[in-house]
């Protein structure tokens, strides 16, 4: 029988999420991604098993704080244009995101627990930190819908869209889940300044999104920022209700240079999103992005208590 599980917006729970898998995979493990994306690794044996522990530390974590969590799958880079350089081409893509899924499900099972929950990971067409052409709305929605209709027919209770910067394409995103039947949570990346790449505001960007998409969206997060940098920004709007944190107060440029892993302070990180917490208590989901580990969430729960 399944479980009857509840979305965030509907539970007093509050949920983690970890979203630091790439760096902690290249960092920590020694493993290369191709292009920074970590689908391919669900062929391998040994690597399949390490995207496996990842989420497996995170439910444990969870149970361990008693909070509900969110596994999302490995799909951050599974779309047309960013996996056709790595081989891909649509059919397979299909089959990549159903046995991303299905790894994750794997994983729910062991926990046997009604507040873990399986998401698909959806990222942006290009790279969200280059510099890229503009994208209409409906050219969005028609480009997101190829991952989409593949996730229709899995066990996801939703799918994420991470690290997007441009409100058409996050308007465009947001429908096309909903012509999946879907639900979406639409997490938006912002700068040092709190800022989206245009330099636009973020709770100015949430309600044009919600205008353009009737405000189809689960809710907004925040995340691959550090709380320097979104702490002024959130004006505790009613409808962004997660953070999901880098461990590095560097730029994304800073970032992507580096050599070595900026893990940052996991106590003050934690500290640091229990006051975020403190003054925006519509905040339901918090976890950890880039350089971040077990450490840094733990120390988030523990803060928040």
């Amino acid at each position: 029988m399944t479980m009857a599980r509840q979305l965030p917006h509907e539970s007093e729970k509050k949920f983690l999420v970890y979203a630091g898998t790439g760096t902690d995979l290249i960092f920590t493990h020694g493993v290369e991604l191709p292009g920074f994306a970590s689908f391919p690794l669900l062929e391998q044996p040994r690597t399949r098993a390490i995207l496996a522990s990842q989420m497996q530390s995170l439910v444990d974590l969870a149970k361990e704080m008693d909070v509900g969590c969110i596994l999302d799958a490995p799909t951050w880079m599974a779309n047309a244009d960013r996996a056709a350089p790595l081989g891909y081409d649509a059919g397979r893509l299909v089959e990549v995101n159903k046995d991303a899924v299905s790894l994750m499900e794997e994983v729910r099972r062991t926990a046997n627990r009604d507040d873990v929950l399986v998401s698909a990971c959806i990222g942006p067409r290009h790279d969200p930190y280059a510099g890229i052409p503009p994208v209409s709305v409906e050219d969005a929605r028609h480009y997101h819908k190829a991952q989409m209709q593949s996730l229709h027919d899995t066990s996801v209770d939703l799918v994420t869209a991470y690290t997007f910067n441009r409100p058409s394409e996050a308007a465009g995103c947001i429908l096309a889940a909903q012509d999946a039947k879907l639900p979406i949570i639409m997490s938006l990346v912002v700068e040092t300044d709190g800022c989206l790449a245009d330099g636009s505001r973020l709770v100015e960007v949430i309600d044009q999104i919600d205008e353009a998409t009737n405000s189809a969206a689960l809710f907004f997060m925040v995340n691959c920022a550090h709380p320097t940098h979104f702490s002024e920004a959130l004006d505790n709007h009613p409808r962004l209700r997660g953070i999901v944190a880098n461990a590095s107060s560097c730029s994304h440029a800073e970032l992507d240079e580096a050599e070595n892993l900026d893990a940052g302070d996991p106590g003050q990180l934690g500290r640091q999103m229990a006051e975020i917490l403190r003054r925006n208590p519509s905040i339901q989901v918090l976890g950890g992005c880039c350089g971040t580990d077990m450490r840094h969430l733990r120390s988030m729960v523990r803060e928040m208590a």
